[in-house]
């Protein structure tokens, strides 16, 4: 067994900050006030505030410019997906979004899969998804499955299909746990799963399409089941 890890100061500091700032108290495009002020108020050395600012720098949610301060970044227009994961843990709604997204990407990745897959693509396809049944307990059989979307991605010989499947599960990681309604029964995710499988290694596109957009409509309805 591993030991859970332990939240240090910084982690709580840099989890208030982050919180302060999606909620608003600290506008995008405002400074933040000068450092001494801000580590009293929040009850913390300058040190450990310093640590914070460099942990929301590199997610992307401050910039400090040397003799001028720390100012929030306006993540709404200069963002990117990199910040997916953090704003689905700050408001659950981010997820209905993300699903949205997953849908369209989703069936567009099947379609392409089964116009450009090769053989050897399409009997990996085929493997991952008779392992998906022997998927013990619903977290193993949601890996299994994102296994296969991530194959997908791959038969489509586009790389940035690849980055954004990555991107996408990377979204809701955050609340992962919450959305393992449709794996619970590993024989129900395969028969799911199948018909998507099929189409692309049959190479057709167009079922493969439909197959995928039927899948990522009722895998998203069970997972928003749970999340609600």
């Amino acid at each position: 067994m591993e030991a859970l890890p332990r939240e240090t100061i910084v982690d709580v500091l840099e989890d208030r900050l982050r919180t302060d700032i999606l909620d608003g108290l600290h506008p995008a495009g405002s400074y933040l006030p000068p450092e001494r002020r801000l580590a009293d108020g929040y009850g913390v050395t300058r040190t450990t505030l310093k640590h914070a600012f460099g942990r929301l720098a590199q997610a992307g949610l401050l910039e400090t410019r040397h003799g001028v301060g720390t100012r929030v970044r306006d993540y709404a227009r200069l963002g990117g997906a990199d910040l997916l994961p953090m704003l689905v843990r700050h408001d659950s709604g981010w997820v209905r979004e993300v699903f949205e997204v997953r849908r369209g990407v989703g069936a567009l990745i099947a379609e392409r899969a089964a116009e450009r897959g090769t053989r050897p693509q399409r009997a990996e396809l085929g493997a991952l998804l008779a392992a998906l049944p022997r998927a013990e307990g619903a977290d193993a059989v949601q890996l299994a499955d994102v296994e296969v979307h991530r194959a997908l991605a791959r038969a489509t010989g586009n790389r940035v299909y690849v980055l954004l499947t990555n991107t996408l599960f990377n979204a809701y990681l955050p609340v992962r746990s919450l959305l393992q309604g449709p794996f619970t029964d590993p024989e129900a995710a395969h028969r799911r799963l199948a018909p998507v499988v099929e189409a692309v290694t049959a190479g057709d596109a167009r079922r493969a399409r439909e197959a995928a957009d039927t899948y990522l409509r009722d895998t998203e309805r069970i997972m928003l089941e749970g999340l609600a």
